[in-house]
Formats: C-alpha cells, sequence, structure tokens
C-alpha cells in the first residue's frame, strides 16, 4: 500500500464462480445414465464464462505496473457472485478507499430515502425547502447535485473552495450539517445556473447528504446503515473522511477518521464482497436477499443521461454513473485512488475492481484498463455462452 505524502486540505482534492454441479446420474450397476436434458425433465446445468483472458489481462497489469503492487476484481450477475480475482499483495478481504467509486452506493442511499414511505425526502425538491438555513444555492435539488449539473463549481474549482473545504475534513470542531450550511450560503466563483451545465463533483455532492440527513432527523452514515448495510448484511462497508491526510490510513476498518463528518462523494471505504452485493442489487431488480432496497424504476433513474443534456459542457452522466455513448448498456463509476464499478445492462453483468495505492501517480491507469480491456473481455466472454 503506498501513499500520496504531501496532500493537505487545499489540494485534495458460474453462475456464482458457478459450482459445477456435477451430474451424477443415478442408476445401479448396468444402468446407463440418462444425459441432463434428454428425457429425465432436467435442464442440463448453465455454462459459465470463462474468465482466464480477464485474469490474464490484471496479471499482465500488476506484472508490467511500477505503482501498482495489487489489484482485485469481482464480478457479479443477477444471481450473485460469479468469479474473483487477486493479484499481486491483494486478498479478498483487502480494504480500500473507494474515493468517488462512493458516488453510486451514496445515490443509491439517497434513492433509498426518496423510496421510503415513512420518508418525505424528494430528489426533485430544492433543498432550500428541506435546510433550516438558507443560501444561494437553495433552489437546487439533489437529482441536480448528484448528477453533477446543480451549477455549483464542481472539483475542477477546488483551488477556490475556500471554507467549502470543510467537506474534506476529519477534524472534531468540523460538524456534517454547519458545514452544509457554509455549501449552501457562501457563493463560489464560476457559479452557474442550475441545470445549465455539468461540472463534476465537489461541494453539490455533499450538499445532497447533508440535505438527505436532515430530511431524516439521521446522520448519513445512520442512513447508509438502514438503506445497505443492514439490507444486503454488509461487513465493512461505510462512509469516513480521509482526505486530510491519507497516511492515517493503514488498511484497515478501525483506522477510518471522519465518520461524523463523511465525504459524501468519495468517502467510503469496502471490500469486494460488500461492493458485490451493491452491484448485484442493479442487475436483480434492486433486492439484497429477500429485501429490495431499491425499486427498478430508482435503478433505472439512475442511468438516466441528465449531464449529456445540459446547454455547457454536456458530458453523458446519469446519478453516479458515466455513461459510455460508444458502448450501449455499460456504465461505469471510477475513483481518484483507482477503483473502479461498472455495469453492463445488456448483458446483465456487474464488475468492481480494488486499488489501494493513494499515491495517486498513475491514478487513471485502472480506469483506462477497465474501459479499453477488461470490459470488452468480459462482454466476450458472455456472448460466447450466450451463443
Amino acid at each position: 500500500m503506498r501513499f500520496f505524502s504531501d496532500l493537505v486540505p487545499r489540494h485534495i482534492l458460474a453462475v456464482s464462480i458457478l459450482t459445477l454441479m456435477a451430474a451424477c446420474g443415478g442408476g445401479g450397476s448396468g444402468s446407463t445414465p440418462t444425459p441432463p436434458g434428454q428425457g429425465d425433465g432436467t435442464a442440463p446445468p448453465p455454462v459459465a464464462p470463462d474468465f482466464s483472458e480477464v485474469d490474464d489481462a490484471f496479471q499482465s497489469f500488476i506484472d508490467e505496473s511500477l505503482v501498482f503492487d495489487g489489484i482485485s476484481y469481482v464480478v457479479v450477475d443477477a444471481g450473485g457472485t460469479l468469479h474473483t480475482g487477486t493479484f499481486g499483495d491483494h486478498t479478498e478481504d483487502t480494504v480500500v478507499m473507494l474515493a468517488s467509486t462512493s458516488k453510486v452506493p451514496a445515490v443509491m442511499t439517497l434513492m433509498a430515502l426518496e423510496e421510503d414511505p415513512a420518508s418525505d425526502f424528494s430528489m426533485s425538491q430544492p433543498i432550500g425547502e428541506v435546510l433550516p438555513f438558507d443560501g444561494v444555492y437553495a433552489d437546487r435539488t439533489p437529482a441536480q447535485l448528484v448528477s453533477n449539473t446543480s451549477g455549483i463549481p464542481g472539483l475542477r474549482q477546488l483551488g477556490l473552495y475556500g471554507p467549502h473545504l470543510c467537506q474534506f475534513s476529519f477534524a472534531e470542531s468540523i460538524e456534517f450539517e454547519a458545514c452544509g450550511e457554509v455549501l449552501l450560503g457562501v457563493p463560489l466563483p464560476d457559479s452557474h445556473d442550475a441545470g445549465s451545465i455539468f461540472d463534476y463533483g465537489g461541494s453539490q455532492w455533499q450538499l445532497a447528504g447533508v440535505t438527505a440527513a436532515v430530511a431524516a432527523n439521521a446522520t448519513w452514515n445512520q442512513l447508509v446503515d438502514q438503506y445497505l448495510a443492514t439490507p444486503c448484511e454488509l461487513e465493512v462497508f461505510t462512509f469516513g473522511n480521509m482526505w486530510e491526510n491519507l497516511l492515517l490510513w493503514d488498511g484497515t476498518p478501525s483506522s477510518l477518521k471522519g465518520q461524523s463528518n463523511p465525504n459524501i462523494e468519495g468517502g467510503a471505504i469496502t471490500n469486494l464482497a460488500d461492493y458485490a452485493k451493491l452491484l448485484q442489487a442493479h442487475l436483480n431488480g434492486g433486492y439484497c436477499g429477500e429485501t429490495q432496497i431499491l425499486s427498478e424504476a430508482a435503478l433505472a433513474e439512475m442511468r438516466v443521461d441528465r449531464g449529456g443534456v445540459v446547454a455547457e459542457d454536456p458530458v453523458p452522466y446519469g446519478m453516479g454513473w458515466w455513461i459510455d455513448t460508444d458502448n450501449p448498456g455499460v456504465y461505469d463509476d471510477p475513483g481518484a485512488f483507482g477503483s473502479v464499478s461498472f455495469l453492463d445492462v445488456e448483458r446483465g453483468f456487474g464488475g468492481y475492481v480494488a486499488i489501494d495505492d493513494y499515491t495517486r501517480l498513475d491514478a487513471d491507469a485502472p480506469a483506462r484498463l477497465v474501459r479499453r480491456d477488461i470490459i470488452p473481455l468480459l462482454q466476450s466472454a458472455f456472448d460466447v455462452v450466450a451463443e
């Protein structure tokens, strides 16, 4: 595990490995077993996709990298986990900080709160109607905030954030709601009208989380626990805020700081199994076990293009998902530390790739690998068994 040592606040930025069912045909001595699916009323076991080429691509990536010591991944479909692979110093239990790969679970939490019959929270309601304080961005909605179309300057303006940097602090003196009041009331340079521009990340995401917490009279992590962690039986997934000093993170959940002022867009930690369960819900109608945590309509709403239809700097983006217009049905959510999650809704699979290098020396490399090589290899593997 490597760290970004000079980070300071103003620069912060199958198929189930499908248990191969042994086709034990019955019969005593002298009897000839009937092949499955031929006259015995049973269907042959499903054929699992072959992930060997995907494994080889990840192994080559680690072998050739001068930056990354380990990488791991998991592939899921509607039925569960199909395959996991670990390379270098990673194991299936490796816990990583997600950075922006936190965004999809953050939106899932917001959407689940909206769908809760006991909640009045709405993704389309101006946040000023919910928050107990007023400010220049009070007319923005949570849907605009988490589609990066609120007009509030994103991370490109991080150097001008000033008091807005409270959202990246784990200091005990910084309170989650109080920071939200600053974000709402202190205008940033180059702000725009809501719905007029795509501008990725930053204060708008934190405001969405604060609004949800105020609406529910709960902390952000209480909402995450209620709507994701408990029904999905997640082991370590939660939100913190380590941006001020990544050196304090040692790869264990107990070292996570900032849980009282969690960073909504980039503060989550996870292991492979936890993120696999969250991805699976996007493919099976929103279920974790027997509990439906999100409706199919809510999941589909997350994939509707909102960023690509604005007038200024349009970029295809839903709510948490980047949209690959060159690869229909493919969506991804990469993070600044290298982790990335993705879906192919046409073929019905998803994946999550974990990285625990925090130097950010080549942070885009895993996302490039996934988009250029891994997703096409997975698509080919699924296409073969579909033929």
